[in-house]
């Protein structure tokens, strides 16, 4: 059976929501691998909306594992407010459909009070983070110096931890204008939520190893956009972990081999929240037009989103770096009613025809979009469910997608709600 690793190839915010929970009906374990609660996903099940920020998509499916990887950080006092927030919506969650990574690193307030003391700071550019505390944790986690959720199980340990993490932190807040961390208190606060966190905790790179053999399915869900990985997205207006399908492997404690599917979730159109480069962005009416039909708010923020013309250089190129095997293609409802659709090809750098994004963030914003005009459709493709329902034009624009990323459309997604899917290839059984 195939294991099946779901990435964003854009900026985030491509409804990898609706598809990990589309998928999670073939799967057994649905396994979160990077990222904090600053990604959110909205998921619509029978009519009911589900908003979740740091619980895998699968945790509003019964009869599935849900899990959380060591490449997560994670607030404990979130995590206890979300599954009390789903539980109110009469979701189950137990010990037995939820496991968290006993290696994973925890989130702490002092995590949030540096990021937005870092942001509004205005001696430097802002990233345009959400002030949740992701950055400084993985800083912690990569410094040697986070508490990890295995560290809850024992005070001694705690408390040495907490004290490693304050000798660094105060002499930051000192520089922010900040008072220092009431180290008591941060250690109380810690004690007080620890049952709660450890009544999850697990090896879960023993539990994923010993359901690979058994022959299970797994999912492994990816947070935000890979054009947002530290690495390869538009530095430094980037998450601050691995969002490309690699990740996966190391975030849940599995080989590479482990993977046998990637499938990229790829608007019909391009958007992006916050700060930083957007070559494609569209400033006019049809920008506006595609935020109002598309309902582009940040789940987790709030947030406006910038929106323009799909972006085939970037897609090909997130496609490239993670592997992606087939896309699934959202959001080609919004599309609906446009005369004429435009597809960025290429991009024009001091008048060079260029086909990737550079590297350097001074080339990138040079970057001038060019552009391949198509026929729009009249016809609404809302709730489609076969290829049958959608007009000619659509048919051609999603094969001219294909064409550009040089990757197939496995999955096409014509509506919020999880039927409302067309299947080109199950990558369960590719």
């Amino acid at each position: 059976m195939a294991n099946v690793v779901v990435v964003g190839a854009q900026w985030g915010d491509e409804g990898k929501g609706k598809i990990v929970d589309w998928l999670s009906e073939r799967a057994d374990v649905i396994a979160r691998f990077q990222g904090g609660h600053n990604a959110g996903h909205t998921l619509v099940v029978d009519g009911e909306v589900y908003k979740l920020s740091l619980l895998p998509s699968g945790i509003v499916r019964g009869g599935k594992l849900s899990v959380i990887g060591n490449g997560v950080v994670l607030d404990p006092w979130h995590l206890v407010k979300e599954i009390a927030q789903l539980r109110g919506q009469g979701v189950t969650i137990t010990p037995e459909t939820l496991m968290i990574a006993e290696n994973t690193p925890l989130i702490l307030p002092i995590h949030g009070e540096l990021d937005r003391a870092r942001e509004e700071q205005t001696s430097v550019a802002r990233i345009g983070t959400t002030g949740r505390g992701i950055g400084p944790a993985y800083e912690d986690k990569v410094g040697r110096r986070a508490i990890r959720v295995a560290d809850l199980a024992d005070p001694a340990t705690l408390e040495a931890r907490v004290d490693r993490a304050l000798v660094h932190h105060d002499a930051l807040r000192r520089g922010l204008g900040l008072e220092p961390v009431d180290r008591d208190a941060l250690i109380a606060a810690l004690q007080e939520v620890a049952p709660t966190v450890l009544e999850y905790a697990a090896p879960v790179w023993k539990v994923l190893d010993e359901k690979r053999r058994a022959g299970r399915r797994i999912l492994f869900e990816g947070a935000q956009g890979s054009l947002l990985d530290i690495d390869f997205g538009t530095y430094p207006f980037v998450t601050s972990s691995n969002v490309i399908a690699g990740q996966a492997a190391t975030g849940t404690g599995m080989g590479p081999g482990a993977i046998d599917f990637v499938l990229g979730i790829v608007k019909a159109y391009t958007t992006r929240v916050g700060e930083g480069p957007f070559p494609a962005e569209l400033k006019d009416a049809d920008g506006q037009r595609l935020g109002e039909r598309g309902r582009e708010f940040g789940t987790v923020t709030g947030r406006k989103r910038r929106c323009g013309w799909f972006d085939a250089v970037l897609v090909r190129q997130t496609c490239a770096t993670s592997g992606v095997n087939g896309i699934a293609l959202t959001k080609l409802d919004v599309l609906d009613g446009f005369e004429t659709l435009k597809i960025c090809t290429g991009y024009d750098l001091d008048g060079e025809r260029i086909d990737y994004l550079p590297t350097a963030a001074d080339a990138q914003a040079r970057c001038v979009p060019v552009y391949e005009e198509m026929p729009g459709w009249s016809q609404s493709t809302e709730g489609a469910r076969s290829w049958n329902d959608l007009p000619a034009e659509a048919i051609k624009y999603v094969r001219r997608v294909e064409e550009l990323i040089r990757c197939p459309v496995a999955l096409l997604s014509t509506s919020p709600e999880r039927e409302d899917t067309i299947l080109v290839t199950d990558p369960f059984e590719d």
